[in-house]
């Protein structure tokens, strides 16, 4: 069975990169072959490429062509719509639409990484929340652990469901080693987002570190590869 989700933020900077390898790992520990997907990606290293789409094409199970996992690239390190009119290179929702369809084709699981937050402006008309309605997925939300978190994890959840689509799961990801009262503010998180929490991701572990951690057997259309224990079950987190 086909499958695909769209993952987005609470904000930049929050590791969607970092949980959406975790989420690629996890997919082939399931033994499902599965492809990282960046269809818009701002700012480039020295050697001409986006460290984030390297980062994806590298936990993926194979190598598609780079300009299908990353349809527009732009050098300025800045919001997507104000590099694309930089160097005249507009976003194209339907190039993505098809690179997406390609992928989708090769593996069994995409996992789509938006840029930024979930409403990041990407033309004068679309922004980041239509490409995943366009694309019709779930969505998985990465929420960065850190003070301010609950309001950005709660605003964005009602963004979610103000565009008709799902919230699939969340993924706790500490950013903050150092949050105060890490565990009261993962309790009113669950309480209050209607969707199951997928694991947490511990702060300075690896993707391949965070997998074996995240239940996507909670996620539509994905199997068991471990049953999670009754706590899990329950809770959403042990």
């Amino acid at each position: 069975m086909k499958q695909a989700f769209f993952v987005t933020g609470t904000d930049t900077g929050v590791g969607k990169t970092h949980v959406t390898c975790a989420l690629l790992h996890a997919t082939r520990r399931s033994g499902r072959t599965a492809i990282g997907m960046k269809p818009i990606a701002a700012g480039v290293e020295d050697d001409g490429h986006n460290e984030d789409v390297t980062r994806l094409m590298a936990a993926s199970s194979i190598t598609p062509p780079l300009d299908s996992v990353n349809p527009f690239l732009y050098e300025p390190f800045v919001a997507p719509h104000i590099a694309a009119h930089a160097v005249g290179r507009p976003i194209e929702i339907p190039v993505i639409q098809q690179a997406f369809e390609r992928l989708q084709a090769m593996v069994e699981v995409v996992w789509v990484e938006g840029v930024g937050g979930f409403q990041v402006p990407l033309d004068e008309r679309y922004d980041t929340a239509d490409l995943a309605r366009i694309l019709a997925l779930p969505v998985i939300l990465v929420v960065g652990m850190r003070l301010g978190c609950l309001n950005h994890a709660l605003l964005t959840a009602e963004a979610i469901a103000r565009r008709g689509l799902t919230l699939a799961g969340w993924v706790a990801n500490r950013i903050d080693p150092a949050m105060a009262c890490f565990e009261a503010n993962l309790d009113a998180l669950h309480a209050r987002l209607d969707a199951p929490l997928l694991g947490v991701a511990p702060y300075g572990e690896s993707p391949e570190q965070i997998a074996p951690a995240l239940y996507l057997s909670i996620l539509p259309g994905l199997a068991p590869f471990r049953q999670p224990p009754e706590k899990h079950a329950q809770s959403g987190y042990e």
